[in-house]
């Protein structure tokens, strides 16, 4: 049993500090893992108590602990951390609720990822060999790492549910926890502040990335909303959450504002000079690695796609969120990938320099029916999900025969295509032995949106 511990830091089986953020455990060197794509449910959770309801440096795990699993095993994971004190905001839980991936990743050999639902941590096996054995560790370093933190905190518990039932059962009041807070911070729109808020969270992982949270903008992990972010601000001023003076609205369609520009090229020691918080395409919000979702762009159809972490397989245009997330994350700025958050989705200003749901053609089923509340109800039937399309192909018959919005361009397309005549081909004078050109038919190419270079080309007869 590990000993109850406060501010005063402990003795722990293993190295705990700043350093180790960033740390990456690959499989081979993994005793085991919490979360990830093979795990359904899995979520974290911080909620703030009255005081007479929390155990001050109480950690409790409900299921089994480390020393019970099989090593290399992929298991689902829940962790609630409770906080009291009597200023203790609401408004805090989800900065407080963000900080367990914050401070998770200060333990040397555990690797945390995502946040909310989508939780992945890792145990490396050299951790586990010096001690790490217990998850009763995990609790006892959130509970001094809090408190150490955060001096408004007067008592703390932390739950780690490792029993997949009691997982499970839980699972529904925490998303009608993250739906309420959500739903509260739709309220404002970003015309009605005078300044919004950065992160910075995530720069060990991404040095140049700075998450912007405006009223319509949550942060790209979904964790923390505007009202998150100044209520983390007023506890604790030089924390990772600050002020962004708005400055002059460079252009309102894009979302470019003069100080969001000022900061953001501070922060990204000049990487990055100029964010349009409202467009996937020109100068797009850069992401670290802990987006929900990405907005990835179809050039076959001129649209939008939208995939989620937990989306398992390939997407329509045949990549995996996995393959798109390596174009979205590291704190850069790329055209057609852009890391959001689900919440996103939902905003009036959700991508609308580039035409908002009217240009959004493919949505995982299980996201379009938790969004199809913000979905305008003449795109509901016509936007595609993997039950209608999972080929390009597939995707273009769906669009035209739902007449999408973007269906008028395919179907221009396709008919130019047919009207048009064979280009010229022009061969050299000298032409190779064994190549017979056909004295009529000719050959037709059509090439679109393309760009070819290539030194040689060879040409063989089919044996």
């Amino acid at each position: 049993m590990v000993e109850p511990i406060g501010t005063a830091r402990p003795e722990f089986p293993v190295d705990v500090g700043e350093m180790y953020e960033g740390e990456r455990i690959r499989k081979p060197a993994m005793h085991l893992e919490f979360g990830g794509m093979e795990v359904e449910k899995k979520w974290e959770l911080a909620l703030a108590r009255p005081l007479d309801q929390v155990e001050d440096g109480k950690v409790t795990v409900v299921g089994p602990d480390l020393s019970d699993m099989e090593p290399g095993g992929s298991y689902p994971i829940g962790v609630l951390v409770e906080v009291a004190g009597a200023k203790v905001e609401k408004d805090l839980e989800g900065v407080l609720e963000r900080k367990i991936h914050y401070f998770t990743n200060y333990i040397e050999g555990v690797m945390h990822l995502n946040q909310r639902y989508d939780v992945w941590i890792r145990i490396g096996k050299k951790s586990y060999q010096k001690g790490f054995n217990s998850l009763e560790w995990l609790g006892k370093v959130l509970v001094w790492l809090y408190k150490s933190s955060f001096p408004v905190i007067e008592k703390i518990q932390v739950t780690i549910y490792t029993d997949k039932a009691k997982i499970e059962e839980l699972f529904p009041m925490a998303m009608d926890v993250w739906g309420k807070r959500d739903e509260r911070a739709r309220t404002l729109k970003d015309e009605d502040v005078k300044e919004f808020y950065a992160c910075v969270m995530c720069q060990s992982f991404a040095p140049s990335h700075m998450c912007v949270i405006t009223p319509n903008r949550i942060a790209s992990c979904g964790s923390i909303s505007w009202f998150d972010a100044r209520a983390a601000y007023n506890v604790d001023p030089k924390g990772p959450n600050f002020p962004i003076p708005k400055g002059e609205c460079i252009d309102p369609v894009k979302g470019v504002y003069e100080g969001v520009n000022k900061v953001a090229q501070e922060k990204s020691l000049g990487a990055i000079k100029s964010v349009s918080l409202y467009s996937s395409f020109d100068n797009p919000h850069t992401s670290c690695g802990c987006f929900e979702g990405i907005a990835f762009y179809i050039p076959e159809v001129d649209g939008i796609g939208i995939v989620h972490r937990d989306f398992k397989g390939h997407t329509v245009n045949g990549l995996t969120f996995s393959a798109m997330a390596g174009h979205t994350s590291g704190g850069t700025q790329n055209p057609g990938f852009n890391g959001i958050a689900i919440e996103y989705l939902r905003s009036l200003k959700f991508l609308q320099a580039d035409g908002g749901w009217e240009r959004i053609v493919w949505v995982p089923s299980q996201i379009k029916e938790r969004v199809k509340d913000a979905i305008p109800e003449h795109l509901l039937g016509k936007i595609a999900t993997e039950a209608d399309s999972k080929t390009i192909g597939e995707l273009k018959e769906f669009l035209v025969s739902k007449s999408h919005p973007v269906a008028n361009r395919l179907v221009i397309e396709e008919a130019k295509e047919v009207k048009e005549e064979a280009p010229e081909v022009v061969l050299p004078a000298q032409i190779p032995t064994g190549i017979e050109i056909p004295a009529r038919g000719g050959i037709r190419i059509i090439l679109k949106n393309v760009k070819i270079t290539a030194e040689k080309i060879i040409v063989k007869r089919e044996k």
